[in-house]
This record gives C-alpha cells, sequence and structure tokens, in this order.
C-alpha cells in the first residue's frame, strides 16, 4: 500500500482569488470566473512541496491535502 496525497478544493469557500493557481499551476487551473479547476488531484511527489505552500497561502483556507492509501 502506498500514500499519496490527494488535493480537494472546497467550493462554497472559495472565493476565487486565484493564487493557489499561481503556485501551483501544475495541477490547477482557473475557470473563466477565477475559480480554481483542478487539472490532477493526486499530488506528485516532486510537487509536495509547492502543494503544501498552496494550500497554506489559500486566503480563505479552501484548498487542502488529503492522505491518499493504494
Amino acid at each position: 500500500m502506498t500514500r499519496s496525497r490527494s488535493l480537494r478544493i472546497d467550493r462554497i469557500t472559495c472565493t476565487g482569488q486565484g493564487l493557489c493557481a499561481e503556485l501551483l499551476p501544475e495541477l490547477i487551473d482557473l475557470d473563466e470566473w477565477g475559480y480554481p479547476v483542478l487539472k490532477e488531484r493526486t499530488v506528485p511527489d516532486q510537487l509536495r512541496a509547492h502543494a503544501r505552500r498552496a494550500v497554506a497561502a489559500c486566503p480563505r483556507l479552501a484548498l487542502r491535502t488529503d492522505r491518499t492509501f493504494r
């Protein structure tokens, strides 16, 4: 069993400021209204530090990472 991280967005809490997409463009795009859209839920090992930074920088705490087991 392998542990990995996955991204989640609380769409009700998010106000579409776009900071997450600036900090993690490899995994997050913005829609036409400026709200985040995940390209991929699973966070690759090489992007874990960037994902943690994006989660910490979210002004509304709408972005999270969760542990997943495979």
